[in-house]
C-alpha cells in the first residue's frame, strides 16, 4: 500500500534521474525559481520566464471594458 503511493516519484526517478534529484533539492532547499541567481542561470539555459513571456502573453485573454 505505501509502496504503491510511492511509485509515481520512483517511476519519475527512473526516467530522468538528474533532472528528479536537481528538483528535489530545490525544494528540500526551498529556493525560488524566479530570485537570483536561479532565475538568471535559467534564462541563460533557456527555461527563464523572460524568454517565454512574449508567448504567453498572446495566448491569454484579453480584458475589455464595457460602459
Amino acid at each position: 500500500m505505501f509502496f504503491s503511493e510511492l511509485s509515481p516519484v520512483f517511476q519519475e526517478l527512473l526516467k530522468q534521474p538528474i533532472a528528479f534529484s536537481g528538483g528535489f533539492c530545490s525544494g528540500l532547499l526551498k529556493l525560488k525559481l524566479n530570485e537570483e541567481p536561479l532565475a538568471s542561470w535559467l534564462a541563460k539555459q533557456g527555461y527563464g520566464n523572460d524568454s517565454n513571456s512574449s508567448n504567453d502573453d498572446d495566448n491569454r485573454p484579453k480584458s475589455i471594458s464595457i460602459d
